[in-house]
């Protein structure tokens, strides 16, 4: 296994921790060398707060463990493409690169739905590429939004 695909599976275990709580199945997890300095899942719904993602709360995290806002040197891997919300945090954490395993044509801001990274030239803009476990995500995704809203699909992978 290769060190993509290990830390998109950290990711995805955080992913389901959100599932099991009631939350839309999505996990991050931020790498600094080789050590994770950050993890987070959604928690919208828990704490009633529409930017309580888990790219937002693993970037939190990240910098408190740090001790510094600047992640420059860290890549974030998150199970589903960034929002918009979620890219700004991204460009103005400094994060090197982003890898993420499931397009979100809906909201995804990091070329899915829009590409705001490459309008703001702040600091340096992140890379960013799709990873591993793409078909692992579709179908927590799926399950997830299949169980919510009946037999409806509306999941990010799926359009409809």
């Amino acid at each position: 296994m290769d060190l993509d695909e290990y830390y998109m599976r950290l990711a995805l275990q955080e992913a389901q921790i959100a599932y099991g709580e009631g939350e839309v199945p999505v996990g991050a997890v931020i790498v600094c060398g080789q050590r994770i300095a950050g993890k987070g899942h959604n928690r919208v719904e828990a704490l009633q707060d529409p930017t309580a993602h888990a790219e937002i709360l693993a970037i939190t995290a990240a910098s408190h463990f740090l001790k510094q806002w600047r992640l420059q040197d860290c890549i974030l891997y998150v199970t589903l493409e960034p929002c918009l919300m979620c890219a700004g945090a991204i460009l103005l954490s400094r994060i090197r690169e982003v890898v993420y395993a499931l397009p979100d044509p809906r909201m995804g801001a990091l070329g899915s739905r829009v590409q705001p990274l490459e309008s703001y030239r702040i600091g340096p803009i992140p890379m960013v590429r799709q990873g591993p476990l793409t078909e692992q995500v579709r179908q927590l995704m799926d399950s997830f939004f299949r169980k919510l809203r009946g037999n409806h699909d509306l999941s990010p992978s799926n359009p409809g």
